[in-house]
């Protein structure tokens, strides 16, 4: 096995390993250095994804810690926003909380059925994707930049906040739902 076949895995875990970075200089109001580390995370995340598919370098790991490392950086971008007063507490509440119950949901049906297989549906991709759209635009927002003026701030809030809200919620019963039944399949088939 070639060290390159790595590379994917070692990206992610530099994801992860910036996420506090990221979350003390949004505490400390660093907010444009804040906000470079959250732009080489997503560019890192697009980066492992393509090579893993591009020469096959996809592994379980990368499979399971790969969108780990992204609920990682959006749930704390979350929680250090509303601890700051940038965002309401409900959202983060959905955000946070949705993002638990699937953790724990999984963690149960691999101590059930000894196995799982981590396929995000399209509505879960969704959801990630305009989590982190909004985190940068109120990033973007806090810098102050004044080329953009308030243009961030009028997208994220209301408009970003409500769809964070209604994705989080219709994912979160998505997953309930499929593993829900295929937790059902799983246990008549091995009885």
């Amino acid at each position: 096995m070639t060290v390159a076949r790595h590379i994917p895995n070692a990206i992610t875990l530099a994801r992860v390993l910036a996420v506090a970075p990221t979350a003390w200089f949004l505490w400390t109001g660093a907010y444009v250095e804040a906000l470079l580390l959250m732009a080489v995370a997503g560019a890192s995340d697009a980066i492992d994804g393509w090579l893993a598919r591009q020469f096959d370098w996809g592994s379980r790991f990368g499979a399971a810690v790969d969108p780990l490392a992204d609920k990682l950086l959006v749930g704390t971008l979350f929680v250090v926003l509303t601890v700051k007063g940038h965002l309401p507490l409900w959202v983060a509440a959905i955000a946070v909380g949705r993002d638990l119950v699937i953790l724990s949901g999984a963690g149960v049906y691999r101590w059930l059925f000894g196995h799982i297989e981590f396929e995000p549906s399209q509505l879960s991709k969704a959801n990630t994707l305009v989590q982190i759209l909004v985190c940068l635009l109120l990033l973007l927002d806090l810098c102050q930049f004044t080329v953009l003026s308030d243009l961030p701030a009028a997208i994220a809030n209301p408009w970003g906040i409500w769809l964070v809200a209604v994705l989080g919620v219709l994912s979160g019963i998505d997953y309930v739902v499929t593993w829900g039944r295929r937790a059902v399949r799983e246990s008549r088939a091995s009885a």
